[in-house]
């Protein structure tokens, strides 16, 4: 029997696709909740337990683990179990991207391959030994929604290699990660949704899409105000006399056309977001616009 810690669209997608093989090894799910996202799936998650007759606790509710083993997913708090019987699921290929915001800083970097690792627990973050781990082909563009549904399915597919093992009472075979690939992904808060218009056009847009829906979206400046962009395109440079990345060059079709440090922007969807709440950018209400 397996307690599972599970939050997010990723702990929801997980539970979904493993229930009818493996209910029977489900002591209790321990639910998460996430505000830094604008849907974090605890409710769908409390509804498909209740549906399928799992127990469920809050964490804040939860007072301790009394299962042999613990499958963390998409968890981000410290779980206190012995190492060899705590699984975590991390969603990129380890020892790349240790840390947090894996996939969203994969996006960014425009990796050509995302995926999920399976490993056994350790007393540093991320760099306990491998069971199993499932990659996926990504192409650019792509934003963060479709990202996570592709990432998923290796979710899924590393769940049936770990849980199998577990429901036919054989041992977890783990081998220790390679060092020498190792690379950190540093945690994000707002102040990391802000764009650098100084950048390049493509590099803006992987990272608009990296931080959309269910994130907040990417921002900016106008005249004091937060603008959150949730869609922009690539748009064919034009040779532009003292570049000023940020500075609004034209309109097309009513959107305007943002000047990068290498090529430029359209933006094709964006709010405001003011302490009362959001507001909509468009239509345009003057065509001198400098973002920052």
């Amino acid at each position: 029997m397996l307690t599972l810690f599970l939050m997010t669209e990723k702990g929801y997608d997980f539970l979904r696709g493993t229930l009818d093989d493996y209910r029977s090894l489900f002591r209790l799910v321990v639910v998460g909740f996430d505000t830094s996202v604008l849907e974090d799936y605890s409710e769908r998650i409390i509804c498909l337990c209740e549906e399928m007759g799992v127990p469920w606790i809050c964490r804040e509710d939860f007072s301790g683990i009394e299962s042999e083993y613990v499958v963390a997913v998409s968890w981000r708090w410290l779980i206190s179990h012995p190492s060899d019987k705590l699984i975590v699921f991390h969603d990129s290929i380890l020892p790349k991207y240790r840390g947090f915001a894996p996939l969203v800083n994969s996006l960014v970097n425009g990796e050509p391959e995302i995926g999920v690792s399976a490993i056994l627990g350790a007393d540093d973050f991320d760099r306990g030994d491998l069971i199993a781990q499932s990659k996926s082909l990504v192409a650019y563009p792509i934003k963060i929604s479709d990202a996570i549904k592709v990432n998923n399915e290796n979710y899924i597919s590393c769940a049936h290699s770990v849980l199998g093992k577990l429901a036919r009472g054989e041992l977890l075979n783990a081998v220790p990660q390679d060092e020498n690939f190792a690379t950190y992904s540093v945690w994000r808060d707002e102040e990391d949704y802000r764009i650098e218009w100084n950048n390049s056009a493509a590099s803006i847009r992987r990272f608009v899409d990296a931080v959309s829906f269910p994130y907040k979206g990417a921002s900016t400046l106008l005249d004091g105000r937060v603008v959150r962009l949730l869609s922009v395109e690539e748009y064919p440079d034009v040779v532009v006399e003292n570049r000023h990345p940020g500075k609004v060059l034209f309109a097309k079709q009513g959107k305007p056309v943002v000047i990068c440090g290498e090529g430029m922007l359209k933006i094709i969807d964006a709010h405001y977001e003011d302490k009362d709440g959001m507001t909509q950018f468009f239509p345009m209400k003057k065509f001198r616009m400098r973002f920052s």
